[in-house]
């Protein structure tokens, strides 16, 4: 019996749901689902990545490639055969703003978190949250955290917390660690885009860029007010981003050597 996809969640509804080849009636026609526009919308226009619009709509890497993958084919079958484009239906869900954050740029709702919500998939008051931790701190650099404090949340308020070793793991293996903790989300320093394609695949998601204190971040995250950076990246093959400190020589990430998966 095949598995029942998950509701796909987009930011915006077309405002045109219909091109048709100039001066032709009656022509065949070809139909976009809404949740294809969007992973269209989201790629192409807003150039997003695939492991960006996955986070972004809620789904697997894998799911938002063939869903890419078939929307563009549907886009040259009109242009190519003049065939009519209708933009409609789909398995998709709009997105308010309340339980994860959106596009981040075209709404004012980016840096919302509303804890009685709870994670898509998830019991709608409980969730594990994952903060890479040193010294009380988010650690700067996902790849190479020794250690998550790991917070359990239960109807908006956290419950529990205790700080887990990572063993030794490293990198991508550090997504599958999370995934056998039931971790739902995850506050990070810095992060590269492998690990993040990892975190979407186990659908965790990410709340990258933050520093200081790893208690203060997590109540910062459940009070909605969570300063963090939608388009994280950690990237050491050119100079430093602003406010991301990366100089550390024990963490192996310092100069162009280094790196952060």
């Amino acid at each position: 019996m095949a598995r029942p996809s998950r509701c796909r969640r987009i930011c915006l509804e077309p405002e045109y749901d219909r091109f048709a080849p100039w001066g032709l009636r009656e022509r065949e026609e070809v139909l976009l689902t809404v949740d294809e526009f969007e992973a269209i919308r989201l790629i192409d226009y807003e150039k997003r990545t695939h492991a960006q619009c996955a986070q972004q709509m809620g789904i697997s890497r894998t799911t938002v490639t063939e869903m890419y993958e078939r929307a563009r084919g549907k886009l040259a079958d009109c242009i190519v055969n003049g065939k009519t484009l209708r933009i409609s239906g789909g398995n998709y869900a709009l997105c308010d703003g309340s339980a994860w954050p959106c596009c981040g740029k075209k709404c004012g709702r980016a840096r919302r978190f509303a804890p009685q919500q709870g994670p898509i998939g998830k019991e709608v008051n409980h969730m594990k949250l994952a903060v890479t931790y040193e010294n009380g701190n988010v650690f700067p650099h996902f790849g190479h955290t020794e250690q998550f404090k790991l917070y359990e949340i239960e109807n908006g308020a956290i419950v529990n917390s205790q700080v887990l070793s990572t063993n030794g793991s490293g990198h991508g293996a550090l997504a599958a660690l999370l995934s056998a903790w039931q971790v739902d989300a995850l506050i990070c320093g810095g992060i590269g885009a492998g690990a993040q394609n990892a975190l979407a695949e186990a659908g965790i998601q990410l709340y990258g860029g933050v520093t200081g204190s790893a208690d203060e971040a997590a109540a910062a995250l459940l009070a909605g007010t969570l300063l963090y950076q939608p388009d994280v990246h950690c990237n050491h093959h050119g100079h430093h981003d602003e406010g991301h400190r990366c100089g550390q020589e024990k963490h192996g990430c310092s100069g162009n050597g280094g790196s952060c998966h």
